[in-house]
């Protein structure tokens, strides 16, 4: 039986038109790598819930609905579960973001966000970033 998981992602675009990406913690799946922030999505959620509570719970920031806007996906095979990951766009919110978690942040110029490694689901979306900017 396949093993589907559904994930909500962001990216966060500032007034210098820098993305947020968040370095994924020591002992967690694929630590180390950048990411775009979100996180996965709870039965009963849609998409958009998902990703402002994962924005609220992460960074703690504030996202109205109406400020994301769906910009591509990305769908990979990991060893034990396929993962589709629903990337949107937001440049505004409510509040300084900050790793709630201990995460690192860092606001990367889109043309930069290349040289970031990142987890698998997340590379084939830094050109539609890219294209955005």
């Amino acid at each position: 039986m396949l093993n589907l998981r559904l994930v909500g992602a962001v990216a966060l675009v500032d007034l210098d038109g820098r993305v947020l990406l968040t370095k994924r913690p020591k002992g967690k799946h694929l630590e180390d790598l950048w990411e775009f922030p979100g996180g996965k999505i709870e039965k009963g959620e849609i998409p958009k819930e998902a990703v402002i509570r994962e924005l609220k719970e992460e960074l703690d920031i504030s996202v109205d609905e109406s400020c994301l806007a769906p910009v591509s996906f990305s769908s990979h095979d990991y060893a034990d579960f396929h993962l589709v990951l629903l990337l949107y766009v937001c440049r505004v919110w409510n509040g300084t973001p900050r790793g709630v978690e201990g995460q690192e942040l860092k606001w990367i110029n889109g043309l930069k966000l290349k040289e970031f490694p990142m987890p698998p689901a997340d590379i084939p979306l830094v050109a539609a970033i890219r294209d955005l900017l």
